[in-house]
């Protein structure tokens, strides 16, 4: 499975913890995220995570992208609600890019437990059917 990061600023800490807590079912998946969310969670659990570009210099954009062209199997991405800062033109982009994509996200931590669970179990592997790197792989 491809699984997206992306933190804002004040819930890296809470990311980085959760990404340790489920280390063991994150390590079998490719996992990419935002360059700040990704060092962040790389340095603090060891986890191998291709980098996008800072949020702020397009890594929303990239991560948009991606989403787009179903390229992402489900996206964690803990947003900072309680700041009025320049996160929600992007982040609703996003969200609406994965209703229009039927990609499964979690915005919060009791989400992401649920989401992430799923995964193990293989709720999620109908998704191995309409991403395009999967099938790259079959031919």
């Amino acid at each position: 499975m491809e699984i997206a990061i992306i933190a804002h600023d004040m819930k890296k800490e809470l990311m980085a913890q959760f990404c340790i807590a489920y280390f063991n079912i994150l390590k079998k998946h490719n996992l990419c995220a935002t360059a700040v969310t990704g060092k962040y969670i790389a340095d603090a659990s060891g986890l191998n995570i291709a980098k996008m570009l800072m949020g702020d210099y397009g890594g929303e954009e990239q991560m948009s992208s991606r989403i787009s062209y179903n390229e992402i199997d489900c996206l964690l991405y803990f947003r900072d609600t309680s700041s009025n800062q320049s996160y929600d033109e992007d982040s609703m982009n996003i969200l609406r890019l994965c209703d229009v994509h039927n990609i499964p996200v979690a915005t919060n931590i009791a989400m992401a437990e649920i989401l992430i669970c799923a995964v193990e179990r293989g709720d999620l592997d109908w998704r191995n059917y309409v991403n395009p790197i999967y099938n790259k792989n079959r031919e």
